[in-house]
């Protein structure tokens, strides 16, 4: 066995040993992997997307939307186009995110910037979903208000997130693709855990109970705002940094290479139409579908998780370097033909094949799920390297704010394609028409895919009069953006 010592960039090194078996270095790759991160970045931005994008994203959002889908079928008792609408409304807090953005950059509470915003964002998650949770006959309404409300505190505690993994981006060019990794990664493992447990909690406790389950993860986010620690602000302009704030968000989005891919990645969200909804209610309700129960349901979407996994792995250790034209082709071609599954299960050909539907749609999930990661991780990649040094955390919320505004428009699109061809809770006759156009519309995206960079994902950086340059000031306030250890804040006290 020999042990070599490497250097990193920060000055420090690492040791590796070599010599060592298989297993164990598949065993040890993904700790060192994380040490090797924590080193570079500093452990605080690893413990900070753990818990954010794994715990409060990936395990409560996962048990969220499985139980919002059931609250809808089963409590407010609507047609699937109509939650397909209604649910895509409590996404708006997330297109509006360069808002929240924008507040935690330039607009300090008690002279901090980020600790505030993380205890507020708790604070709503918590008490809107505890009144859900203990409302009895709920308006359809007033519900959708108060999931509209910890959509909210999700999308303000995500934006803290984002603007050090943008701004790391810069910092670390080399990184970046590891940094969306961890992302992904902590995302898909949480989801995985959230889905798995899902089912049976909705069997178990119902859908409400499940929401109030979902007060400890946002519990947690406001934890992380008390265990903040940040330099203190004492005193600024706040409408001359609104104004800068605007000219420099100005400037960069006039540069081309900046608009384009934006525009790009709108355009391949938008006409993806979702018709989840419609399928959802076929699997559960249709006397000529599966019928799954509640806990099969969250198992599969557990199952699905794990091909999230695979693609987020599959894109660190093989497609990280590739070009980002020639990612986006493949990866848009196999996400359409992967929709081909579901036609084949909405039309039963499976049985015929003698595959069952547990199966068969074990795997339609898992394929769907790892081309669907596999398509969006070089788009966050780009995303996190269109941002200029200053205001990281609102233009990366602006341009994710984009997305998110194409994933709302295909929702919308895809419930009006429901409602055109009359897929309701006991109909379902054309579902396999709207599987196909919105299979053939996943196609479309590629008209446009010029839009796109040529260049690969390491070496693509905007210009630099667009970059823009830190001060010495902001250098250091960046650096002591950081999550403190519960033993520094006992310390202090």
């Amino acid at each position: 066995m020999v042990v070599e010592e490497q250097s990193l960039e920060n000055g420090g090194s690492v040791r590796v040993v070599k010599g060592e078996s298989h297993f164990r270095n598949v065993l040890w790759g993904p700790v060192r992997w994380l040490k090797m991160l924590s080193s570079e970045l500093h452990w605080s931005f690893v413990f900070g997307v753990v818990s954010l994008y794994g715990i409060n994203q990936g395990l409560g959002g996962s048990m969220g939307r499985v139980a919002t889908e059931y609250y809808m079928k089963d409590v407010q008792k609507v047609q699937p186009s109509e939650s397909q609408a209604l649910t895509a409304i409590t996404k708006i807090p997330w297109i509006i995110k360069p808002l929240w953005g924008i507040l935690t950059d330039v607009l300090p509470i008690f002279g901090f910037h980020r600790r505030p915003y993380f205890i507020l964002a708790g604070v709503l998650g918590v008490v809107s979903l505890m009144f859900i949770s203990i409302h009895s006959n709920l308006h359809l309404y007033l519900a959708l208000l108060w999931m509209t409300i910890s959509s909210a505190a999700m999308a303000i505690a995500d934006v803290t997130i984002d603007a050090c993994t943008a701004y790391n981006s810069i910092k670390h060019p080399s990184l970046a693709s590891d940094m969306q990794s961890l992302c992904s990664l902590s995302s898909s493992i949480g989801a995985l855990l959230g889905f798995f447990m899902s089912g049976i909690l909705v069997h178990l406790v119902g859908s409400k109970g499940v929401f109030g389950l979902l007060t400890f993860p946002f519990a947690l986010v406001s934890v992380v705002g008390i265990v903040f620690s940040e330099s203190y602000v004492p005193g600024f302009s706040c409408k001359q940094k609104f104004t800068d704030a605007g000219k420099a968000m100005w400037r960069t989005l006039k540069c081309s290479d900046v608009w384009r891919p934006s525009l790009y990645m709108y355009i391949s969200l938008a006409l993806s139409l979702n018709i989840h909804e419609g399928l959802f209610y076929w699997f559960t309700d249709s006397k000529d579908g599966p019928l799954f129960a509640q806990e099969t349901v969250g198992f599969i979407l557990s199952i699905g998780s794990v091909g999230s996994i695979l693609g987020a792995t599959l894109y660190q250790l093989v497609l990280k370097d590739h070009p980002f034209r020639g990612l986006c082709l493949w990866t848009q071609l196999l996400f359409a033909l992967s929709g081909m599954l579901d036609l084949i299960l909405v039309l039963r050909l499976n049985l015929k094949f003698g595959l069952p539907d547990y199966l068969f749609i074990v795997v339609d999930e898992v394929v769907s799920q790892m081309i669907g990661r596999l398509k969006w991780m070089p788009l966050l990649v780009l995303t996190s390297k269109l941002c200029p040094h200053g205001i990281e955390g609102t233009f990366f919320a602006l341009l994710m704010s984009i997305d998110n505004a194409g994933v709302m428009t295909s929702s919308w699109l895809g419930g009006v394609l429901l409602h055109i061809l009359k897929v309701t809770r006991t109909d379902f006759g054309n579902l396999w028409l709207a599987v196909l156009i919105r299979n053939v519309m996943r196609v479309s995206p590629l008209c446009v895919l010029f839009l796109l960079p040529k260049g690969d994902q390491n070496t693509f950086k905007l210009p630099h009069e667009i970059l823009g340059e830190d001060s010495e000031d902001e250098k250091e306030e960046n650096r002591n953006l950081e999550l403190a250890s519960l033993v520094e804040s006992v310390d202090r006290r």
